[in-house]
C-alpha cells in the first residue's frame, strides 16, 4: 500500500464521519466507474483495517440521518460478518482467512463492541425496512455464534424485547427468532415452552398487524424445525391464532397484510402439511371461502387457491391427506372453472392474421389453467374425473360461449394427470372435442383440445379417430387465415407424434406441403408459419421412421443450416427449431434480495422470479422453452440421420454437452442426455464408412473424451431420479460405442460415480419407506410410491447395464474396480431387497464369471451360494439369472465348481420341475436351467451319473423361449452328436447321448426338426441379453417386440426378414398395450401358433389387420412378377412333450427320473432393436436339406412327426410324438439317411442352409395364411 492510499484510508476511517459516509454513498452509485472505484477503496479498508471498518459501519448504522445510508450500512455489515458463498468452502475446511469474512479477523474488543452496537441499534431503529435489514445482520451473525455460546446476551435480550411495550421492538425480536429457527433451530429447543407462550400472545397482539405477521412467520419457521411429531402437536393450539391473523386482516380491509399471511401459510402447507391435519377441514374451508369471494382482490384469491394446491402436492410429507376431503376438491374445481370464464372477447382477435397467444386472457384465466393441471397431476384421475364429470355437462349445455370454451380448456388441462381414467371414456371425450369444431363461436372453436388429447393418446386409441381428425386438420390447412394454418400445423404435429407409424398413409400428401412452407414462407409476416412447419416436419418424420424420412430430413437440415448462417432477426420464431436456439443463454436478471428495487416489470408474463441465497433471479421462461424445442429437434435429427449427421457434429456437440447441467429446464437436459450416444454413434459410423473426411478413430476418441466425463459429472449433480436413469442409459450406450477407448482415470471416475448413484438411490428408497408410515397414507399414494420406487429400480438396472458393459469391455482388468464395488453390490443379494435388486446383483456376477472366467474363480465362494439359493426364488426373473449363472460357473469353474455339482443339479431340478415351468412367466428360467444342465453334462461328465442325467437333459429339448440359450444348447447337442460319430472310439462316454442301440436318435432328430421349424417361423428371434430384463421398465421389457423410448413411452414393432418387412406398430403409454399390438401383428404375419405375449383374438376388420394384409398382398404381387412361386403348404405346428425332471443327488453320482407335462408356448424377453439385430446374427439354426427323399420341413404334419421303434414308448421322454401317416416306423434306408444327416459336420449343415436360402423362397409359406377372421393366437 503506497503513501497515497494510506492517506486516503486515514481520511475515510478518521474521526470525521463525512468521508466514510460519502464512500458508502458512492457504493450505491449507478455510475459504474464511480461504484467500481469505491469498491476498491472499501476492499482496501476491509483488508488493512477491519476493526476500524466494522466500527465505522456500526456507527453509521446508528447515527446517519440518511435512511439509504443506514440501510446500506446494515447490508455491508451483514456481508462482512457472515460467511458468504465465496468463503463457504474455505470455512468448511477450517480456513477463516478469507478477506470477505471479517468476523474472525476482528479483535475481541471490537467483537464485543460490535455486538453491543448491533443490539442497541435494534432497540433504537424505528424504520421498518431498515429494522428488517438490521435483524437479518443480527440473525446471520448469531447463527454462527450461538452454537458455540459466543453471544450469551442475545437470547435474554430477545425475550425481553418480545414482551416489551414497543410493537416495533417486538416485531424485530420476532423476526430474529424466525430466522434463528430457520438457521439454528436446535439452539431454540430448550426454550420451547417460553416460545410457545410468547408466540401465542404475539399472534393475538391487540393493535399491531406487523407484530402478528412477524409472530406468524416465527411460528411457522419454529414448527418446521421441531424434531418430532409430539413437539408439533404441542404447538397445534397455535393454529387457530395463526388463521385469525389472516381473517382479521381481511375483515379490516388490509389485503396486503392478508397476502403476507397467505404467503407464509403456503410455505407451511408445503413444508409441514401434517401440522394442519387436525384442523384441516377448517383451514381448507377458510381458504376456499377466500377463493370464492369475488369482492377480494385477485391476488388474494389466487394465493388462497395456491395454498390448497400446495397441500394437494405435498405428497412426500402428507400422502393422501387432501384426497380425504372430496367435498373441498369439488369446490376448488368449481372455483377454477369459474375463473376460466374470465376471458375477454377482443374484436381484433376475430380478424387477426397472426396469433397472439394470450390475447383476451386475464390473470384469473392463467392461474386457473395452471392450477387445473397441477391439481389433476397431484390428486390423479380417480379423484378429479368424478368431480369434472359433474361440472362439465352443465358448462357444455350452457348458451354462453365462455362456458363451452372453459369446458374444453378444462379437459385439455386435466388430460395429463387424468389420462389413465379418461381413456376409459375416450370416445365420449373425443366426440366432445370434435363437436367443438362446429361451435358457432371461434373462441370455443380455437379451444378444441386436439393437441392436448393427442399428446396423451396411444396410437391404438387414436386410430379409430385418425381419419376424421387428420382430414379436418388438412381442411384447416387450406384456410386462408394464417393463424388457423398455424394452429392446424401444431395439432397435426401432435397427432403425427402420437399416431407414429399409422401416419404413413398421410406422409406423401402432407410432407411436400410442409416443405413448401418451410422454403417459401420467407417474409416477416409468415415467420411463425414457417417455424410451425419446421416443428411439424420433424414430428412427422420421427413418426414415420428414418427410412421414409431420410431424404427429406437431409433437405430440411440443409435448409436449417442455411438459415443458421444467415442474418436473421433475434425474434424470428424459426430460431426455436435451430441450433442457435440451443445456444441461447436464458434471459436472466440477477439482483440482490437486499435491494428494495424489484426486477423490472415487463409486459412479458413469461418472466419468473426465484430467490437463491441472497440473490433474486428473474428468468424469461419463453427462451427456455425455445431452447428445449431446439435441443429435442437436434437430438431427433441425430437419431434419424445416423452417420448422415456427421457434418454437424462439431457444431452440435459443444452446444449440447454443457446443457447436460442446464438446471433451469428438465426437457433441455433430457434432450441433451439423449443426444450424447447419437452423436458418438454418428461419428463412429461416419469413420467406419469413410464419410468422416479423412478422420480416424482418434476423432471418436476425442469426442468420447468430451462426452463421457461430462455425462459422469452431470450425473453426480442430477436432482431428478428419472433423468439419472436416462443419463445412465445414455452412458451405457456411449460405453458400448467407445468403451475400449477409455483410459484408467475415466474408468475410475465412472466407478466412483456408480458408488454415489447406488448410495443416493438407497437413501431415497429408505425415505420413501418412512412415508408409508404416515397417518394419511392411502392406496393411491401407495401406487404413486410404487412408481417412484420403480424409477429407482430403473436406476439400479441401468447401473447393472453400465457395469456389464465395463466388464465385457475390460474383462479381468476391471476386477480391481469390481472389488471396490462388491461392498455395494453384495448387500443387494439379501432377502430383504426387492427381487429386481437381487436380479441385478446376480447378473453383475454372471457377467464377471462369464467374461473373466479363470480370473473370476476367487469370487465363487462368495457368490455361488447366493446363486444356488436364488434358484429357489419366488421371482422367475431371479431364477433365470441364477440358473444362467450356475451354467456359466459350470462351464468355466472347473475344479472349483466340481464339489457343488450335486447341489447345482438339485437346484436346477427345482427350476425345471416348477409346476408352471413352461408358462410365459417362467419359461425363461426353465430354459436357462436346461442350458445350465447341459453345461454340467458337457463340463462335469465325470461327476454325474451321465446315463441318467444326459437323457434327462435331452428330454427337455428343444427349448423355445430363450433363443440365445437355445443357440447354446442346440450347438452343444450338435457337438455331442458329431463327437459320437466322428471320434466314436475316443469318446465312449458320449454314448449316453444316443443310448443303447441308438434308441434316443429319433428324439435328437425331432429336436433339430423342431428347431428348423422355429427358424422358419421366426426369422428374427427375440432373445435375452446378459442382463435378463425381467420387468417392463427402462429400455427393455419382457414382452416380445416391445422397447421403450427415452421419453418413457413404449414402441411396438415387428420384423420379418423373409418378407423384408419392418413394421412400426405404434407408440403406447404402457408396455402391455404395445405387447398386444405386437401379438396381433405376429399372428397375422406368422399364423396362430406363433409365440405371443398374451392370448389374442383378432378382428378381421381391425386397422392393423388391414394394413398387414395390404402389405403382404403388395409383396406377394411384387414377387409374382419376378419369381415363379413354388408349390408349398403352410407349415404345421405341434406341441412337443414338455418334461419335468426329478434329480436325487449323492456325493458320488446323481440319479434322475423324468415325467412328462404338456407344453405351452414360451414368451421370450423382448429387447430393443439393437439387441434384436445382434441376436438375429448370433442365433444358431439347425439345418436340414430338403432334397428329394430326405427330411423336408414345413410341408405337412406327417413330414414333421417322428416315430420311435417299438419298445421305446415306455420312456416318458417320448410321450406326445405321433406316427407319420401311412407308416408305422422308419425304413432302414430312411434311418440310414437320417443318421448320415445328423452326423454331418456343422460345415455341411451350413451349406444346406445356404442352399435353402438361395434356391427356395423362405417366405412362400406365409402366402398361405388362413383367413384373418379365423385366426386366434394362443400363448
Amino acid at each position: 500500500m503506497d503513501q497515497q492510499q494510506q492517506q486516503q484510508l486515514a481520511a475515510i476511517l478518521g474521526a470525521d464521519p463525512a468521508p466514510f459516509e460519502a464512500l458508502v454513498a458512492q457504493l450505491m452509485s449507478s455510475a459504474n466507474d464511480q461504484r467500481s472505484q469505491a469498491e476498491s477503496v472499501f476492499h482496501l479498508c476491509r483488508d488493512v483495517q477491519p476493526d476500524a471498518l466494522a466500527a465505522k459501519l456500526a456507527t453509521l448504522l446508528q447515527s446517519s440521518p440518511h435512511l439509504e445510508i443506514r440501510a446500506m450500512s446494515a447490508i455491508l455489515l451483514r456481508k462482512l460478518l457472515t460467511r458468504d458463498s465465496s468463503s463457504s468452502s474455505s470455512s468448511a475446511s477450517g480456513d477463516s482467512s478469507s478477506p470477505s469474512y471479517l468476523w474472525p479477523r476482528l479483535s475481541p474488543t471490537s467483537q464485543a463492541s460490535l455486538k453491543s452496537l448491533l443490539l442497541a441499534s435494534v432497540q433504537r431503529e424505528d424504520v421498518k425496512s431498515i429494522a428488517k435489514k438490521l435483524c437479518d445482520t443480527v440473525s446471520e451473525l448469531a447463527a454462527g455464534l450461538l452454537p458455540d455460546d459466543a453471544w450469551p446476551e442475545l437470547l435474554p435480550f430477545m425475550f425481553q424485547s418480545v414482551t416489551s411495550d414497543n410493537p416495533r421492538l417486538q416485531e424485530s425480536a420476532l423476526l430474529i427468532f424466525s430466522q434463528l429457527a430457520q438457521y439454528i433451530g436446535d439452539t431454540l429447543l430448550p426454550h420451547l415452552l417460553t416460545l410457545h407462550s410468547v408466540l401465542l400472545s404475539s399472534l393475538s397482539h391487540p393493535t399491531s398487524a406487523d407484530v402478528r405477521i412477524a409472530a406468524l412467520g416465527a411460528a411457522i419457521n419454529l414448527v418446521q424445525c421441531l424434531p418430532s411429531a409430539g413437539d408439533r402437536d404441542r404447538f397445534g393450539d397455535l393454529l387457530p391464532a395463526m388463521m385469525r391473523t389472516l381473517t382479521e386482516s381481511l375483515n379490516s380491509g388490509k389485503e396486503a397484510t392478508a397476502q403476507e399471511a397467505l404467503e407464509l401459510l403456503i410455505e407451511l402447507a408445503g413444508s409441514e402439511p401434517r401440522f394442519l391435519r387436525r384442523q384441516l377441514p377448517d383451514v381448507v374451508g377458510a381458504m376456499l371461502q377466500i377463493a370464492e369471494a369475488d369482492r377480494l382482490e385477485e391476488g388474494t384469491r389466487h394465493l388462497a387457491v395456491e395454498f390448497v394446491i400446495t397441500l394437494a402436492e405435498a405428497r412426500e410429507r402428507a400422502p393422501g391427506m387432501m384426497r380425504r376431503l372430496p367435498q373441498f376438491i369439488g369446490r376448488l374445481f368449481a372455483v377454477l372453472m369459474k375463473m376460466l370464464l374470465d376471458i375477454e372477447d377482443e374484436p381484433a382477435w376475430h380478424s387477426a392474421e397472426s396469433e397472439e397467444e394470450d390475447a383476451g386472457e386475464t390473470s384469473n384465466y392463467s392461474v386457473a389453467q395452471e392450477c387445473l393441471d397441477r391439481l389433476s397431476i397431484a390428486l390423479g384421475g380417480n379423484t378429479i374425473v368424478p368431480v369434472a364429470s359433474e361440472l362439465l355437462p352443465a358448462y357444455l349445455a350452457a348458451l354462453e360461449w365462455q362456458k363451452h370454451h372453459a369446458a374444453l380448456i378444462t379437459l385439455a388441462q386435466i388430460a395429463e394427470g387424468c389420462s389413465k381414467v379418461m381413456i376409459k371414456n375416450l370416445e365420449q371425450v373425443v366426440n366432445m372435442v370434435l363437436n367443438s369444431f362446429q361451435d358457432p363461436h371461434p373462441r370455443a372453436h380455437a379451444a378444441s383440445a386436439v393437441l392436448n388429447f393427442s399428446e396423451n393418446c396411444t396410437p391404438d386409441i387414436l386410430s379409430p379417430y385418425l381419419d376424421g381428425i387428420v382430414s379436418k386438420l388438412l381442411v384447416l390447412l387450406q384456410n386462408g387465415k394464417q393463424m388457423v394454418q398455424e394452429g392446424a400445423l401444431t395439432a397435426l404435429a401432435s397427432v403425427a407424434d402420437s399416431s407414429q407409424e399409422q401416419f404413413q398413409k398421410y406422409y406423401d400428401a402432407v410432407m411436400p406441403y410442409l416443405k413448401a412452407i418451410l422454403m417459401n414462407a420467407t417474409d416477416k409476416s409468415k415467420r411463425m408459419l414457417r417455424a410451425k412447419s419446421m416443428e411439424c416436419i420433424s414430428l412427422v418424420g420421427m413418426a414415420v421412421g428414418k427410412e421414409k424420412f431420410r431424404d427429406d430430413a437431409r433437405q430440411v437440415m440443409e435448409v436449417l443450416m442455411t438459415l443458421q448462417g444467415s442474418q436473421m432477426e433475434t425474434d424470428d420464431p424459426i430460431t426455436s427449431y435451430m441450433l442457435q436456439s440451443a445456444q441461447l443463454k436464458p434471459d436472466v436478471t440477477i439482483t440482490s434480495v437486499d435491494s428494495d428495487e424489484d426486477i423490472e416489470e415487463s409486459d412479458d408474463e413469461s418472466i419468473e422470479t426465484i430467490t437463491l441465497g441472497d440473490k433474486r433471479i428473474g428468468i424469461r421462461t419463453s427462451v427456455l422453452e425455445e431452447k428445449a424445442t431446439a435441443c429435442n429437434m437436434l437430438c431427433c435429427y441425430a437419431d434419424e440421420l445416423k452417420e448422415g449427421f456427421y457434418p454437424w457434429i462439431d457444431q452440435v456437440a459443444p452446444t449440447l454437452v454443457p446443457l447436460l447441467k442446464f438446471y433451469f429446464h428438465e426437457e433441455v437436459r433430457k434432450a441433451a442426455v439423449s443426444a450424447m450416444p447419437e452423436l458418438l454413434r454418428a461419428a463412429k459410423l461416419a469413420v467406419e464408412k469413410g464419410l468422416a473426411q479423412g478422420r480416424d478413430e482418434s476423432y471418436v476418441k476425442q469426442l468420447s473424451d468430451y462426452i463421457i466425463p461430462s455425462l459422469i459429472e452431470a450425473l453426480h449433480k442430477e436432482p431428478e431420479t428419472e433423468i439419472c436413469a436416462c443419463m445412465l442409459d445414455s452412458l451405457n450406450e456411449c460405453l458400448q460405442l467407445s468403451g475400449p477407448l477409455l483410459d484408467e482415470g475415466q474408468v475410475r471416475s465412472l466407478v466412483d460415480e456408480i458408488k454415489h448413484v447406488i448410495t443416493a438411490s438407497t437413501t431415497r428408497k429408505r425415505e420413501r419407506a418412512e412415508r408409508t408410515k404416515a397417518e394419511d397414507f392411502d392406496a393411491e399414494e401407495r401406487e404413486l410410491l410404487k412408481e417412484e420406487n420403480e424409477q429407482e429400480e430403473e436406476v439400479f438396472d441401468q447401473v447393472g447395464d453400465c457395469l456389464g458393459t465395463l466388464i465385457k469391455t475390460f474383462k479381468a482388468s476391471f476386477l480391481p474396480f469390481f472389488d471396490e464395488l462388491a461392498m455395494y453390490i453384495t448387500p443387494m443379494l439379501g432377502k430383504d431387497k426387492t427381487a429386481e435388486e437381487r436380479r441385478i446383483a446376480i447378473c453383475i456376477f454372471d457377467d464377471v464369471a462369464e467374461q473373466c472366467q479363470e480370473a473370476a474363480l476367487r469370487y465363487y465362494d462368495t457368490y455361488l451360494p447366493f446363486l444356488l439359493e436364488a434358484c429357489n426364488d419366488e421371482n422367475a426373473d431371479v431364477r433365470q439369472a441364477a440358473a444362467y449363472g450356475v451354467g456359466v460357473c459350470a462351464e468355466f469353474g472347473g475344479s472349483v465348481f466340481r464339489p457343488l455339482v450335486g447341489e447345482a443339479l438339485s437346484r436346477l431340478n427345482n427350476v425345471i420341475r416348477h409346476p408352471n415351468a413352461l408358462h410365459s412367466d417362467n419359461v425363461m428360467a426353465y430354459d436357462n436351467a436346461v442350458s445350465a444342465l447341459g453345461k454340467i453334462c458337457q463340463s462335469h461328465r465325470d461327476g454325474i451319473d451321465a446315463a441318467q442325467v444326459v437323457p434327462a437333459w435331452l428330454n427337455c429339448l428343444p427349448i423355445k423361449g430363450d433363443l440365445i440359450e437355445a443357440k447354446v444348447v442346440h450347438e452343444q447337442l450338435c457337438s455331442m452328436v458329431e463327437r459320437q460319430v466322428e471320434v466314436f472310439a475316443l469318446f465312449m462316454s458320449d454314448r449316453e447321448l444316443l443310448g443303447p442301440n441308438n434308441q434316443y436318435l429319433p428324439k435328437i432328430i425331432s429336436v433339430f426338426a423342431e428347431q428348423q421349424r422355429q427358424h422358419q417361423q421366426h426369422q428374427v428371434p427375440i432373445s435375452k441379453p446378459a442382463k435378463f430384463k425381467g420387468r417392463s421398465k427402462g429400455s427393455s421389457t419382457k414382452f416380445i417386440g416391445v422397447r421403450q423410448r427415452p421419453s418413457g413411452r413404449w414402441v411396438a414393432e415387428i420384423k420379418d426378414t423373409t418378407q423384408k418387412i419392418r413394421m412400426w406398430l405404434g407408440t403406447f403409454e404402457t408396455a402391455e398395450e404395445a405387447a398386444r399390438a405386437y401379438d396381433e401383428a405376429a399372428c397375422l404375419l406368422r399364423g396362430s401358433n406363433t409365440r405371443t405375449n398374451f392370448t389374442t383374438h383378432l378382428s378381421s376388420d381391425s386397422p392393423l389387420a388391414s394394413r398387414i394384409r395390404n402389405l403382404l398382398n403388395h409383396k406377394k404381387l411384387s414377387k409374382a412378377g419376378s419369381h415363379p412361386r413354388p408349390t408349398n403348404n403352410s407349415p404345421s405346428y405341434y406341441s412337443t412333450a414338455a418334461p419335468t425332471t426329478s434329480l436325487s443327488t449323492s456325493t458320488s453320482s446323481c440319479t434322475i427320473t423324468t415325467e412328462s407335462n404338456s407344453s405351452t408356448s414360451a414368451t421370450a424377453l423382448g429387447h430393443d432393436k439393437r439387441q434384436e439385430k445382434q441376436v438375429a446374427d448370433e442365433v444358431y439354426r439347425p439345418y436340414f436339406s430338403n432334397s428329394a427323399g430326405e427330411l423336408v420341413l414345413g410341408s405337412s404334419p406327417s413330414e414333421n412327426s417322428w416315430v420311435f421303434e417299438p419298445g421305446f414308448d415306455h420312456l416318458p421322454m417320448f410321450d406326445g410324438f405321433e406316427l407319420p401317416n401311412g407308416s408305422s416306423e422308419l425304413s432302414e434306408f430312411d434311418r440310414m439317411k437320417v443318421e448320415r444327416q445328423i452326423s454331418a459336420s456343422l460345415y455341411a449343415m451350413n451349406g444346406v442352409q445356404e442352399y435353402l436360402d438361395t434356391v427356395h423362397d423362405p417366405s412362400d409359406s406365409l402366402w398361405d395364411l388362413p383367413p384373418i377372421c379365423h385366426l386366434s393366437c394362443r400363448t
